[in-house]
């Protein structure tokens, strides 16, 4: 197991962050670790990269205890965390050269890394002249620049664009092959987007720990349609396998079925029969946020 962690308890003083949490994870999955806040995400992310100990309880990375072999055991993890320290004066390959001389790597692996993770046009820069998306790179660079078997990633995704977050998705997917990567957010989407599996902790208790396919399996689906005019109920009621339908905004349905069969195409073809012209049409597969946010409320 590249993560193993057994019964690892954490107090700060009266107040109890984790509670007897136990989990594993092998080569190649994604996992998403989920929670509200305040649930001991990052208390338990902080655990597994040795920063802080455990009151309780034991973790091993790639088969090294952290406690005992704190060094060691770094040396197999990669970590982002949620504010990314980054010296802003320096230039990306002068902090890349920085990173690889802490993990006493050859120069040659920056070229490497620079590549992997898409920071060419921009490594002749300071940190500081760099967007977001492309400082959340060089954090991820520094993160793998020893070619780590875990990846520890502390909401990667906060403060992007779209097209920086679905640059960052297919990031995460491409290291994931390789790797094994636990990552926080508070998104949804990233999280089906992206992961294998789902671990869901609440004031911090383990809740859930399953893959994601089958928190997906119910056949609810909802689709987000706008039209080219507002019309009228009757028409929405039309439609097979719809269990509800609301009107979210002036021409804009949100409209929820029963069905193993995407609708999005039954959707195209009524909106056709009747004369309609879609403006819009999106999947908005609400059925692991309903359950998040069901199990945390």
């Amino acid at each position: 197991m590249s993560i193993e962690v057994q019964s690892v308890t954490k107090s700060y003083e009266t107040q109890l962050a984790l509670n007897e949490i136990s989990f594993s994870a092998s080569k190649g999955e994604i996992i998403g670790f989920l929670g509200p806040n305040g649930a001991g995400k990052s208390t338990m992310m902080k655990i597994l990269t040795g920063f802080i100990l455990p009151t309780k309880g034991t973790v091993f990375i790639s088969g090294i205890n952290v406690l005992k072999n704190p060094i060691e055991a770094k040396a197999h993890i990669g970590y982002l965390p949620e504010q990314n320290p980054l010296y802003e004066d320096m230039y990306v390959k002068e902090y890349l050269q920085f990173q690889a001389s802490i993990f006493k790597v050859p120069k040659e692996t920056i070229e490497t890394v620079v590549n992997t993770v898409g920071l060419k046009p921009e490594v002749h820069k300071k940190i500081g002249q760099l967007s977001k998306g492309y400082q959340q790179r060089v954090g991820i660079a520094a993160a793998i620049i020893h070619n780590p078997d875990v990846l520890v990633l502390d909401e990667p995704t906060t403060g992007l664009d779209p097209n920086q977050i679905q640059e960052i998705r297919t990031l995460i997917k491409e290291l994931g092959k390789d790797k094994t990567i636990l990552f926080s957010t508070h998104i949804m989407q990233e999280v089906e987007a992206v992961c294998d599996r789902v671990i869901i902790i609440k004031k911090g208790e383990l809740l859930v720990d399953k893959p994601i396919k089958e928190l997906k399996k119910s056949n609810e689906q909802t689709i987000e349609v706008t039209f080219d005019y507002k019309i009228e109920e009757q028409f929405i009621q039309m439609l097979p396998n719809m269990i509800s339908f609301k009107n979210n905004f002036d021409n804009t349905w949100y409209i929820t079925f029963d069905s193993s069969e995407d609708m999005r195409p039954v959707i195209f073809d009524f909106a056709k029969e009747n004369g309609l012209k879609i403006l819009e049409l999106n999947s908005k597969n609400q059925s692991l946020e309903v359950f998040f946010s069901e199990l945390t409320a």
